[in-house]
């Protein structure tokens, strides 16, 4: 569960990831990331949210960092497809659309979406409003950190610890304590079958130049305010090290520059602090 999340309740900030998404496919056109279900899973809600996003340009930002996470992971998923992997985890799912829309059902690729069970079930009920039935290759893994661990919570799922697995963590890491996400990953590094994960992170705020901190400051009292505040940062190098002592082998880390240049067409991106993109293997 998010630290703060308050219980019962589902993730505001899955709400605001789903809004951004959805606002991508109108206000850009799809052009980072196509989801022709990120609108329709909204329903009634969709217009309105677009709309106060059009209204916010100081949004766009998000908006196109959160598309670029989803386009990362997910043609890191199909590379990982076309090398035989067929389980893919979905850490703290929300609103996220892949399972509904997947062009690896035909290839047997199986999903897990694990969430904090109240999350889960608001998304289930979206999804009956929308009219989208889910696939039989799909499977929920309702899970309170609280009360199981996510080994616990995959086991009872009928996940298969000795089978290649990829698993997509979006959003999650910077609500979360430093110990939890190097739990997390030390499971997924250590699982008999090999895995990848991707995730996204934050330079620590003091190494931000002033008008960047000054920025990070403000979002940040607001997801605080929302009751869901960013806990964890990581330095890059001190990052890599610890994925390494986690059993990683292979890790790629996309900063702002190389964002920038690979998925907004700025090839000179004068920010190198920010938002990452990471893709750790254990080979």
């Amino acid at each position: 569960m998010l630290a703060g999340m308050q219980t019962g309740q589902p993730s505001r900030t899955a709400l605001s990831a789903a809004a951004h998404r959805a606002a991508h496919q109108v206000l850009e056109g799809g052009a980072i990331f196509a989801d022709p279900l990120a609108l329709r899973i909204l329903g009634l809600d969709a217009d309105a949210m677009v709309a106060r996003m059009a209204a916010q340009p100081e949004r766009r930002g998000m908006r196109l960092f959160i598309a670029a996470r989803t386009r990362f992971a997910e043609d890191a998923l199909a590379i990982a497809v076309g090398r035989g992997v067929r389980q893919l985890v979905v850490l703290g799912a929300g609103l996220d659309t892949f399972a509904y829309r997947s062009p690896h059902e035909g290839a047997g690729l199986r999903v897990f979406e694990v969430d904090y069970p109240a999350t889960q079930d608001w998304k289930r009920g979206r999804l009956v409003e929308a009219g989208l039935t889910p696939p039989p290759s799909l499977t929920y893994t309702p899970l309170d950190f609280e009360r199981s661990t996510l080994g616990e919570g995959l086991a009872a799922a009928g996940f298969d610890t000795m089978q290649p697995s990829f698993f997509t963590w979006a959003g999650v890491v910077p609500y979360l304590t430093r110990e939890a996400v190097l739990a997390t990953l030390g499971y997924i590094g250590a699982l008999p079958g090999g895995a990848e994960v991707t995730f996204d992170y934050s330079d620590p705020p003091s190494t931000l130049p002033p008008g960047q901190r000054a920025d990070k400051a403000k979002r940040a009292e607001k997801v605080a305010a929302a009751g869901e505040p960013w806990l964890t940062y990581f330095a890059p190098d001190d990052l890599a090290a610890e994925l390494q002592v986690l059993g990683f082998t292979e890790i790629e880390d996309v900063g702002p520059a190389a964002i920038a240049a690979r998925y907004f067409g700025v090839p000179n991106w004068e920010r190198n602090k920010g938002g990452h993109l990471m893709r750790a293997g254990t080979g």
